[in-house]
């Protein structure tokens, strides 16, 4: 109740963390003698993270479960369950920031262009890969769009985020025009059902799109593209963010359009930024091509 009430956490994320504090609660009862919420102590939590780390447990999962775990002591703080936090200099193996896959302007129009437009759904498909483009939309809040949810008059969408958490997007006039070519060709002759009837991307049997539908869509799209790349519909969001920062935008304008809860998510993309610079650069400039030692 804590994680959706309070914290506002989507219910998959609710469900990780409840399952991350009760592999906690499967190694502490293992224990001799077993541990409790109240008898837990920073060695033990420390002890802990060294067995998932040898059981296999990636970086990335052990800092979940740290996460996981100073969430739930915290609130048993709160609650004056225990009187201190075992968590507090609790310390998780450090990640390497990965900058996020993107596409060219040149591999997205690409990929469009592959759409086989004399296929029944092929409206629906343009208009989906436009809108995660044009707006950066996650697939889950593309997925979950709303007919009553679109405001193109003012040039907006409406969007329901993680953690239900609601945000206003601009969307272009290319988006628009496929979304409403959409809407009154392919959309109209789908048989509609109660679930799906204000959602604007339906499958075939009128009820939502699912995401995996979405994903294979953007995997048969690149691999007809001939784009090499590893992407998912989330590539299209990645794209859209650094082709805004590429452009000069300002960082807190991408964050609110991306619905990040922090800057610091989103200055990922001015990493990506220097290094696509640097990239080119080293590519074309003539001093970063010359060979070490040559003469000038």
């Amino acid at each position: 109740m804590h994680l959706k009430l309070e914290r506002s956490l989507s219910d998959r994320t609710v469900e990780a963390y409840v399952r991350d504090v009760k592999r906690l609660r499967a190694y502490a009862e293992a224990q001799v003698p077993p541990l409790t919420p109240t008898t837990v102590r920073l060695d033990d939590l420390q002890a802990y993270i060294t067995h998932t780390a040898k059981s296999g447990a990636k970086a990335t999962s052990q800092a979940r479960y740290l996460s996981a775990l100073r969430i739930f002591f915290r609130s048993l703080l709160r609650d004056k369950v225990i009187d201190s936090d075992p968590t507090e200099l609790l310390e998780g193996p450090r990640l390497a920031r990965k900058l996020p896959v993107f596409l060219s302007v040149a591999e997205i129009d690409a990929m469009i262009g592959a759409i086989d437009m004399s296929a029944p759904m092929a409206d629906r498909d343009r208009a989906m890969v436009e809108t995660l483009y044009s707006c950066g939309l996650r697939v889950s809040e593309l997925c979950g769009l709303r007919s009553s949810w679109l405001h193109f008059n003012e040039g907006y969408l409406r969007v329901v985020g993680k953690g239900d958490k609601e945000r206003l997007v601009p969307v272009g006039p290319e988006a628009i025009a496929r979304i409403e070519a959409y809407m009154r060709g392919a959309r109209v002759h789908v048989p509609r059902k109660a679930k799906g009837e204000d959602i604007v991307f339906l499958n075939t049997r009128g009820g939502p799109l699912s995401r995996m539908a979405v994903f294979n869509l953007v995997k048969r799209l690149a691999v007809a593209a001939g784009i090499r790349k590893t992407i998912s519909p989330h590539t299209f969001r990645h794209s859209f963010a650094t082709h805004l920062v590429e452009g000069g935008a300002d960082l807190r304008a991408v964050q609110e359009m991306l619905g990040h809860a922090s800057i610091t998510t989103t200055e990922i993309y001015t990493h990506l930024d220097r290094e696509y610079l640097r990239s080119n650069i080293l590519q074309f400039h003539p001093r970063a091509t010359k060979k070490a030692g040559s003469a000038a």
